[in-house]
């Protein structure tokens, strides 16, 4: 039986936060692609440059000054919001210039959402927000127990935008990303994800450095997979404020994720703040927006090895 994705209908002007970021720039060339006028609100922070689709207006603002991103909203009919201050040891370090972002910045882009009146806001949450939970896979029924300050700023920005569903009729989704990787991601710095990390070394020839025993698992999803939900999710029937899971339902091990980039491993202390494992159950974003990942964490590990 074939897959068929709905994409949204054309020429409606999508605004996409954090456009020039790993999984914002991939977003905005799909809905380019897919014949939407795009805009996009970057200030850089974490974007790069050269990641800008120029087929896209591009507004250079900060989303914590609310004045100075009120003008992008308007016309606009569905919001992306990507924008964040991602990784856990950042916000562990940082956790108040995390949370200007990640809460504060979430918020701002709502209430400019609801003013302008834009039809439908889709939110990047974070799988993080289940912190260690007794039992697998994770659903979107468990009580969230965040491990950290940038799991806890994750689940605050749902809370938010379920919020301004029930409080003022907006059209709103989360998606909770699972340890999304692929083309663009940040390789560089102390906030890396593993993948990047493993791959960055092995390009350098270092041993890859795994953190506790690696037995810990992760859901990894590929970025084409989650730019193909927040297609999905533009015109889906459903936008009730809840949250859905965005993962491949396969989880496997930090080790076997070195084994499979290969080269030399040394392991150091595991980091506080960590899930022990991660594991979708997908089955509500196949209910609600006909969504089944396509890359399977082979694949899209020997295509970056050929990259």
């Amino acid at each position: 039986m074939t897959e068929t994705i709905i994409m949204p209908k054309t020429g409606r002007l999508m605004l996409v936060t954090g456009g020039a970021g790993f999984i914002g720039s991939n977003l905005v060339d799909a809905l380019i692609a897919a014949g939407m006028r795009v805009r996009m609100i970057d200030n850089l922070a974490t974007g790069r440059r050269e990641y800008l689709n120029p087929a896209a207006d591009w507004i250079d603002a900060d989303l914590r000054n609310a004045s100075s991103i009120n003008h992008a909203f308007d016309g606009v009919d569905t919001v992306f919001h990507v924008a964040a201050l991602p990784r856990i040891p950042l916000s562990i370090a940082k956790p108040v210039e995390t949370h200007m972002t990640n809460v504060v910045g979430t918020l701002n882009v709502l209430i400019a959402a609801r003013d302008s009146k834009v039809r439908r806001v889709v939110y990047s949450g974070s799988s993080s927000v289940y912190g260690d939970q007794k039992t697998m896979p994770l659903n979107e029924s468990m009580a969230p127990n965040p491990l950290n300050p940038y799991a806890l700023q994750k689940y605050v920005g749902e809370q938010y935008t379920r919020m301004f569903h029930r409080l003022f009729a907006m059209q709103t989704l989360t998606l909770r990303y699972f340890n999304v990787y692929g083309p663009r991601m940040a390789s560089e710095g102390a906030y890396v994800t593993v993948i990047a990390a493993f791959m960055h070394a092995r390009r350098e020839n270092r041993p890859l450095e795994i953190h506790g025993d690696g037995e810990q698992t992760r859901d990894f999803t590929h970025v084409s997979d989650v730019v193909a939900a927040n297609l999905l999710a533009a015109d889906c029937e459903i936008a009730d404020g809840r949250a859905i899971n965005v993962g491949r339902g396969d989880n496997v091990s930090v080790k076997r994720i070195a084994s499979m980039i290969g080269g030399s491993v040394i392991h150091r202390e595991g980091r506080a703040g960590d899930m022990r494992d991660t594991l979708a159950d997908r089955s509500i974003a196949e209910q609600v927006l006909g969504w089944r990942p396509k890359i399977s964490i082979e694949d899209g590990l020997s295509a970056l090895l050929k990259s």
